[in-house]
């Protein structure tokens, strides 16, 4: 059995272990979904951050939440595509890190998502770290 005892790492920071914001794919909290659908599919993501032009964090959308957005009775309305905002169907509330918070409080949260958005004191976007990451890190402290 492995065990894990390593409070210097847990106490850590995750800022060195964040993808900067400007390497995120992300969308503007006014885009209309067909924007969001085209970003989602061309970055290979099911989920991405929304921001306004200023890179102040809103939420998240994912193509699920597009889709049913646009699913009726009857048929898929394409339409609604063109009409609607990606601030009509986003999710506002998503769990939130900041650059000072620790690996723990990250592990912790990255155990329901595969990534969180990062965003500084003023709520601006710094980027997100990914439970990808944070495994990296445990693999390579175990193998030492």
């Amino acid at each position: 059995m492995l065990t894990f005892n390593n409070t210097e790492l847990l106490s850590s920071t995750i800022e060195s272990h964040v993808i900067p914001a400007e390497r995120v794919a992300h969308v503007q909290v006014g885009n209309n979904l067909e924007h969001g659908l085209l970003v989602l599919t061309k970055s290979g993501y099911t989920a991405i951050p929304v921001l306004d032009p200023h890179y102040k964090l809103y939420g998240l959308i994912s193509s699920p939440m597009i889709l049913d957005a646009i699913l009726g009775l009857q048929r898929i309305e394409f339409e609604k595509l063109e009409e609607m905002k990606v601030s009509d169907v986003m999710n506002s509330d998503i769990p939130r890190l900041r650059l000072q918070d620790t690996i723990e409080v990250a592990l912790e949260m990255l155990i329901n998502h595969p990534f969180v958005c990062v965003e500084d004191e003023n709520g601006i976007f710094e980027g997100i770290i990914t439970r990808r990451a944070l495994l990296k890190i445990f693999q390579e402290k175990l193998i030492q």
